[in-house]
């Protein structure tokens, strides 16, 4: 799909556009038909996994000596865009690709050649569990303990809203290893098979239902010692900080491609489907809401491209990755809106995609951090 012909992105080149046929042949062949499948079984399959790997889908933009495949951020762009614009988000591939990022960045040499190979290849789903029953955005909050005994942590407490909960082979915790306060914050790789490991249930949600988001239960789970990430406690926070505007520009990203997906499909209804003797395209109201619609897509379009531009060089900070991921979320669930509309009541209907991409969309205001706090963290830049 391929909404703006005279368009461009600057970051794209002769190898990206290789990889991007790749990619979206995968998603179009082993993701989009599964769709409703995974809806009702609230989960994907393995095998996807497996695929993806095969491909270099999971981690492309990690060194060839741990298992990916030596790409840069911009292949792992094209990823996140190609899955947008086949309506998928069920798929937990950003999550791995998050998890397998905190290891390369912060891990010590032993947790890299351990883990990153098995994330890369898709035999290895991990999930990350930040969020608390009690906690949202607030992480210097969390209550989740990792105490030290001899050679090993003892882990302790509750985790929600878990992507990738129920077929995670393993999980970065967001523990408490000391004192109140962002000091006092590790992260742990913690197995699911350790004893003490209890997944909660798959939770109900409005959308996005092919994705396995759960509660996570750690009773008395006690995990070596070498499992801190970096080999060093309470240097957990500053970790989360330096990777998270990475994560929220893959939001961004995503939303942007959900957005083209979102107007290729209402333009192919509206030049179908007819009303009072002629196509919904030829009335007036119809082409000033899509001319409308195209423009903040294009528009949404060069602000993204700016954003990968900057993950690529190096440059991405807090500031632009919040404001992307806020502003791009609020348009991709205003123009999700405005595309139903044209559908009718047939817009309504699951059997639809548009109204899947609709209830899809409303948690990406909320999950990487809500449009809330984005907009605070801004403030502070001003």
């Amino acid at each position: 799909m391929q909404m703006f012909e005279n368009y461009s992105s600057h970051w794209m080149d002769g190898d990206l556009e290789q990889f991007e046929a790749v990619v979206a042949r995968f998603f179009r062949e082993q993701v989009e038909p599964n769709d409703l499948k995974w809806r009702e079984a609230k989960r994907t399959g393995r095998d996807v996994w497996r695929k993806a790997g095969e491909l270099g889908i999971i981690l492309p933009d990690v060194p060839e000596q741990y298992g990916g495949s030596g790409g840069t951020p911009a292949h792992m762009a094209v990823v996140i865009r190609e899955q947008a614009r086949v309506g998928d988000a069920a798929f937990g591939v950003m999550l791995s690709h998050i998890v397998g990022h905190y290891i390369l960045a912060f891990g010590t040499e032993a947790q890299k050649l351990r883990w990153l190979p098995g994330i890369a290849s898709g035999e290895v789903i991990c999930s990350i569990a930040m969020t608390e029953p009690g906690t949202g955005s607030d992480l210097q909050a969390i209550r989740c303990r990792a105490d030290r005994a001899g050679d090993a942590y003892v882990v302790n407490g509750a985790k929600t809203f878990i992507t990738n909960g129920q077929q995670s082979d393993f999980v970065l915790v967001v523990a408490r290893t000391g004192a109140e306060g962002a000091k006092g914050i590790s992260l742990i790789l913690v197995e699911t098979a350790t004893p003490g490991f209890r997944r909660g249930k798959c939770l109900d949600k409005i959308g996005i239902e092919g994705a396995d988001t759960s509660e996570m239960y750690f009773d008395d789970c006690t995990v070596p010692a070498d499992n801190v990430l970096g080999g060093v406690e309470g240097q957990g926070f500053y970790q989360l900080m330096g990777q998270l505007p990475h994560e929220r520009a893959a939001i961004a990203i995503s939303a942007q491609g959900a957005m083209e997906r979102a107007l290729a499909l209402t333009l192919d209804y509206v030049k179908e489907r007819k009303a009072f003797g002629k196509a919904i395209v030829d009335f007036q109201n119809t082409r000033f809401e899509l001319a409308d619609i195209k423009a903040t897509v294009l528009a949404c379009r060069t602000f993204c491209d700016h954003v990968i531009e900057k993950w690529v060089d190096g440059t991405l900070d807090s500031a632009l990755a919040s404001m992307a991921k806020f502003w791009l979320t609020d348009r991709q669930v205003e123009v999700i809106d405005r595309c139903l509309q044209f559908f009718g009541g047939y817009g309504y209907m699951r059997e639809y995609p548009i109204a899947r991409m609709y209830t899809d969309a409303r948690v990406q205001r909320i999950y990487g951090g809500a449009n809330e706090i984005q907009r605070e963290l801004v403030g502070r830049s001003l």
